[in-house]
């Protein structure tokens, strides 16, 4: 029977006010029939302090919803009490003490809490000095009624900011841990994405390539049989390259722990493989375009200066891409690559002479369709950069790339993973490459 009810008081708060109340009845009632430390009263009726402490009791059956009314009841009990003459002590006080502690525990703003206090306290004492006894000691018309009220304040008070703080602990917890599940999931994403980046970039080149040298062989042995040799030469290089590469590239998605390789390769679009390609490959990728017959010519303006692994990456795949698009989608024998050194920026241009089929602009991909421009555009956005894309005037098809140099790379980078981080955050517009 006593565990059942144990059970319930700790269920219900209902059952644990109406317990509250009945205890501090039966210890408020004895006290508050005191004049003096030790005195009984007999000239004040007793059953007034019996109404005051049913009253002050009963007021905090409605405490957690109506705190300020509780409080109101059981001050207005207390100042009864006291102006009837009777000793205002710790025993007679404690409905008021709870319905301050209630009180200041339920309410947000620290100056109500303390005028409320202070009010009740300063409400006490000048009735005491009033309606006291003259021969009562000051200090119990002062000090103690002041005490008794302001403790409870301040433990109340002092929970709620424990109350507080430990929400605010538990909140950035949650939010801490759902902000570092999206961001493995971001990091899995975009690792996701670099790798389909590279296999489309892998896979169109090569096949490209072999398509164009299978067609030239074709052609070359009703012809000129004494090069066919060369040609296959060629197509299996071809075809060699492109099961290394993507030996390489599907590797990454057996690799445990893909979400820790995309947080170490973030940015890098690869780099941090060592069979990474760039700039220096640049001849043998241009080699592998004649041999299908593009006449390739690369030219270098300004002094060449040393790029991040992720933007020498980006440069080799961007001219490795427009080359590919020119063989399949162009009518030219022709193309040339532009690379120009600034103090910043490096200028990538990759235009062909014999434009595109009906010279139209590009257009974004289809279900179905391409993703080559796109995927460019995306590799010079991720280490910083911007990409164009058209036909040119004089006809043919142009591809400019600007990738930033040095401390800009850097910049932009820290600047871009600030905004990933923040985005609402906008970054400076020193972070960004000045167009020409």
């Amino acid at each position: 029977m006593i565990a059942n009810w144990q059970r319930h008081v700790r269920s219900s708060p209902r059952a644990q006010d109406t317990t509250t109340a009945l205890l501090l009845f039966a210890v408020s009632f004895p006290g508050s029939l005191y004049v003096a430390t030790g005195s009984p009263d007999p000239a004040a009726p007793w059953w007034t302090a019996a109404l005051l402490s049913c009253v002050s009791c009963a007021a905090l059956l409605f405490h957690r919803d109506h705190p300020r009314s509780a409080l109101a009841l059981t001050t207005a009990a207390a100042v009864t009490s006291a102006a009837q003459g009777r000793l205002l002590t710790v025993l007679s006080l404690g409905p008021l003490m709870v319905a301050l502690y209630s009180f200041a525990l339920r309410t947000e703003h620290n100056a109500l809490r303390r005028s409320y206090a202070f009010g009740v306290a300063a409400l006490l004492m000048t009735t005491e000095l009033i309606a006291g006894p003259a021969d009562r000691p000051l200090d119990l018309k002062t000090v103690g009624p002041a005490a008794w009220v302001l403790m409870p304040t301040a433990l109340g008070s002092a929970v709620r900011l424990r109350r507080a703080y430990l929400d605010a602990v538990r909140a950035r917890a949650e939010h801490a841990e759902r902000t570092r599940e999206e961001e493995a999931r971001r990091r899995v994403a975009e690792e996701r994405l670099r790798i389909a980046r590279e296999l489309h970039d892998v896979t169109a080149q090569h096949l490209a390539l072999a398509n164009a040298q299978a067609g030239t062989l074709a052609h070359l042995l009703r012809g000129q049989p004494d090069q066919v040799h060369k040609i296959l030469a060629d197509l299996a290089t071809t075809t060699s390259a492109a099961l290394r590469e993507l030996k390489a590239t599907v590797g990454l998605l057996r690799h445990e722990g893909t979400e820790d390789t995309a947080d170490t390769t973030e940015g890098t679009e690869g780099a941090s493989s060592p069979t990474a390609p760039g700039l220096a490959r640049l001849a043998d990728l241009t080699a592998s375009f004649r041999s299908a017959g593009l006449d390739v010519t690369v030219s270098t303006e300004g002094e060449p200066r040393q790029l991040t692994p992720a933007a020498d990456l980006t440069a080799f795949r961007i001219v490795q891409e427009a080359l590919t698009n020119v063989t399949k989608h162009a009518a030219a024998k022709a193309a040339r690559v532009r690379l120009a050194y600034s103090h910043d920026r490096l200028t990538l241009t990759v235009a062909d002479d014999g434009g595109t089929i009906g010279s139209a602009p590009p257009t974004p991909p289809v279900p179905g369709g391409g993703f080559g421009l796109v995927g460019m555009r995306e590799r010079a956005q991720s280490v910083g950069g911007r990409l164009r894309a058209g036909p040119r005037p004089g006809g043919g098809f142009e591809v400019r790339a600007e990738l930033p140099l040095g401390e800009t790379a850097l910049t932009i980078r820290e600047t871009a993973l600030a905004i990933r981080s923040h985005p609402g955050a906008k970054p400076p517009s020193a972070a960004r490459p000045s167009s020409t």
